[in-house]
């Protein structure tokens, strides 16, 4: 087979990475994202190092400028950057991110002749890609390529080797339809069906704790008007009534629902919100201007907080250098400090754990929380979305939260501004969601779960590290075949 010319595989490198988009939610076309996969092994299979770089960036550029594109809004509608300014940053942010798949399958093909053994190559590089991107830099793995398998066969792999060891495998599926292609039949066959066997894998970790009935609270507070310091009055308003609706054992509010740091909010309002027959997990701030301020969860009626620790760049701190372009989009509190505790809450025989927004993509940070005795039986995601607008953004989240409960096999339970408010079961089935951008309370009733899953007792131990080692020594072997 001869080498695709350098103009087609540049289009279908970029084809292909909008196929890889399109294969997240809403959609859950899993399938997809093998396929666009395997375009872009199909396209480099021949290709010139420096072409197989080439093709890596457009690929990763086109997936992840697509992907993120909600963060134009962020910065142009509610933060006041120009809108051709604002498309240049999220084009930028694409093209930094791109360079781990650049570097990844450029160095592959510099290091291994074209064939069969570069094709196999492209699996643990794509992996090691797709971890740097997950811890580098603080991290930002939104859509990571094992998202895309919350659902179809890849799923069943989740408790056992979590989201990163599915991107694995679904870069081996991928290399396994181009290697079929080819009737390479003896590597094809096993690349394409050993992933195929996580649905024959045992499934059942843990056991039932008992039910909690949850109010998850929707206020629907346009973001334009969330730090309004003349509608604070009527979106705490807003927000008691809701409360006051409620009627599950615990209610559970929005990140920042109360958008000001605790300490300031009048005593009226306070013990309106503290319910006296049911908890409530107000998303507020702690801290002071000396010490800096935590976006934090505070349990009114118990004598419980979280404070947020992975924080997000740009968001809440801001990077070395970049102080001139946060201070420009006027982002409230801005420069926050980290939370200090990773606790659950103890509530009616469960354990609530916490997570503040985007921190359910960091599965590694909080493993400690699914293992032990003192494990965590329900997890608790508040967040703000509304800086994003609701198309494509909200259900990507709801995705990764769906992957958390299948990786520990818990219930994840969101409560949202605008949207996806919803409850996981510990199969990762969304079992009830208030539609986007409607103002209600969620009802819904959970199963708590105790006990480990495979995938949380050595991720707990090691880290991502046997990932790292699995996917450096498969490279160096295939070198060395190659040699």
């Amino acid at each position: 087979m001869t080498a695709v010319p350098a103009r087609t595989a540049a289009a279908a490198a970029l084809a292909a990475g909008l196929v890889q988009t399109a294969s997240f939610a809403p959609t859950e076309a899993w399938w997809a994202q093998i396929a666009a996969l395997a375009l872009l092994f199909a396209v480099v299979a021949r290709a010139t190092p420096r072409m197989a770089a080439v093709c890596g960036a457009l690929f990763g550029w086109s997936w992840l400028a697509s992907g993120l594109w909600w963060l134009y809004i962020s910065m142009h509608q509610f933060g006041g950057i120009p809108s051709v300014a604002a498309a240049l940053a999220v084009g930028l942010l694409a093209a930094f991110l791109c360079g781990y798949y650049a570097l990844a399958l450029g160095l592959t093909a510099r290091w291994i002749a074209p064939g069969r053994t570069r094709l196999l190559a492209f699996v643990p590089a794509w992996l090691l890609a797709e971890l740097a991107r997950a811890t580098w830099f603080s991290g930002f793995p939104w859509i990571a390529s094992g998202y895309a398998h919350t659902v179809g066969p890849l799923a069943g792999w989740a408790p056992w080797i979590g989201v990163y060891g599915i991107t694995a495998l679904g870069a081996l599926m991928a290399a396994g339809l181009v290697l079929l292609r080819d009737k390479a039949w003896k590597v094809a066959a096993p690349a394409l069906l050993l992933p195929l066997a996580g649905a024959l894998l045992p499934q059942d970790f843990t056991t039932s704790t008992g039910h909690l009935a949850v109010s998850l609270v929707q206020p629907s507070i346009p973001q334009d008007q969330k730090f309004d310091a003349a509608r604070f009055a009527a979106n705490l308003d807003t927000l008691a009534r809701l409360v006051e609706a409620s009627k599950g054992r615990v209610v559970i509010t929005p990140e920042s629902v109360v958008p000001l740091p605790l300490a300031e909010l009048d005593r009226a309002t306070l013990e309106r919100l503290a319910r006296p027959e049911r908890p409530v997990l107000l998303g507020t701030f702690l801290g002071n201007m000396d010490e800096g301020f935590v976006n934090s969860v505070v349990a009114l009626g118990a004598d419980y907080h979280y404070g947020k620790h992975h924080l997000l760049p740009f968001g809440e701190f801001i990077p070395p250098g970049f102080g001139w372009f946060v201070r420009s989009m006027n982002i409230p509190l801005d420069d926050q400090a980290r939370g200090d505790h990773q606790r659950s809450w103890s509530l009616a025989g469960q354990r609530l754990r916490p997570l503040i927004c985007y921190e359910d993509l960091f599965g590694e940070d909080f493993v400690q929380s699914a293992v032990g005795p003192q494990a965590a039986t329900v997890f608790v995601n508040v967040s703000n979305l509304a800086w994003f607008g609701t198309l494509m953004v909200q259900d990507q989240h709801l995705q990764f939260s769906q992957m958390r409960a299948l990786e520990f096999q818990r219930p994840v339970v969101r409560s949202t501004n605008t949207g996806a408010t919803a409850a996981i079961d510990h199969r990762g089935h969304v079992t009830a969601r208030l539609p986007a951008s409607e103002r209600g309370v969620l009802e819904a009733a959970v199963d708590g779960r105790s006990g480990s899953t495979p995938y949380a007792r050595w991720l707990a131990t090691l880290g991502l590290w046997p990932l790292w080692a699995i996917a450096l020594l498969a490279l160096i072997g295939l070198r060395k075949t190659a040699q």
